[in-house]
């Protein structure tokens, strides 16, 4: 016999809305595990500490040590101060979302994410949420700390469009190393290597950047590296910020060696950069939590 068909069967499948009760079960996960890194921090504010007075030595070290430099080389009526200050920022906020990796590799290593991963959560990548948050909040908190240091020092204040975009740029700069970074968390055998692999990265990058020095002081093929750099594609903005007053989007942010790059696309290549980050930890992600 022919079975009959009800026209529901054949109507299209429609994408499910996200469940409301679901969605709020994955903000209170999120903001729970959040609260508990940032008891932690609350019980060892160490890092917190290290993180604020690192930058401020950088700021008053390097700004003594370059203060006899030539005036062409940073730009007329600009001294070193004002240069090193956006580099700073940025340099600040990757180290420490470089550092993000580190807390889930000891609860990995501690048994801690076992526990969390059979618990019944809503979803596990509240996970990675709240470790995102928690970097962004620190970097916020630094980032706040330099800007005043810095204008403390005679580099000057941005106004509050600027204070703005500051802000976003940081935002961008600190998703993309945070990611990579929980990554590398998920991949790597054991903290050793992630230790290993920050050391590796984090000076070079430093040193392969403008955070220090312009791109015209710096050999060709270091040029090169800078103008490849994340880094620089953070930096530059925001010394083009301390630097001008008026700004755009359209505004010739960096002479890179290919050609001119303004403020649109710099934030541009610092959105791709975080896609592409997160594309290719999907597979890590999924493996864990899938």
């Amino acid at each position: 016999m022919s079975q009959s068909i009800s026209p529901t069967a054949l109507a299209p499948q429609t994408a499910q809305a996200p469940d409301p009760g679901a969605v709020a079960e994955f903000i209170q996960e999120t903001l729970a595990l959040t609260q508990r890194l940032f008891i932690q921090l609350q019980r060892r504010p160490s890092t917190l500490v290290a993180g604020v007075i690192q930058p401020m030595m950088w700021l008053i070290l390097f700004g003594a040590l370059f203060t006899n430099a030539p005036q062409s080389l940073f730009g007329p009526e600009v001294h070193y101060g004002q240069f090193l200050a956006p580099g700073v920022i940025v340099f600040t906020a990757f180290s420490g979302a470089l550092n993000a990796g580190l807390p889930v590799m000891f609860d990995r290593e501690f048994g801690f994410l076992n526990r969390l991963l059979v618990a019944p959560l809503a979803s596990r990548y509240s996970i990675v949420a709240a470790s995102t948050i928690y970097i962004i909040s620190l970097a916020f908190v630094q980032t706040v700390v330099i800007i005043g240091a810095s204008a403390a020092l005679g580099a000057g204040l941005p106004n509050v469009v600027g204070l703005g975009e500051i802000a976003l740029i940081v935002l961008l700069i600190v998703l993309g190393v945070t990611a990579l970074s929980l990554g590398l968390a998920f991949a790597l055998p054991g903290h050793i290597e992630l230790i290993a692999v920050i050391f590796v990265t984090n000076l070079p990058l430093l040193f392969a950047s403008t955070a220090l020095a312009p791109l015209s002081f710096m050999a060709p093929w270091l040029q090169w590296l800078a103008a490849l750099n994340p880094l620089t594609y953070a930096i530059e903005p925001i010394r083009y910020i301390y630097f001008n007053a008026q700004w755009s989007l359209t505004s010739p942010v960096m002479a890179a060696p290919w050609g001119d790059l303004n403020f649109a696309v710099m934030l541009a290549v610092l959105l791709a950069f975080d896609l592409v980050v997160l594309l290719l930890i999907q597979p890590l992600l999924r493996r864990r939590f899938g």
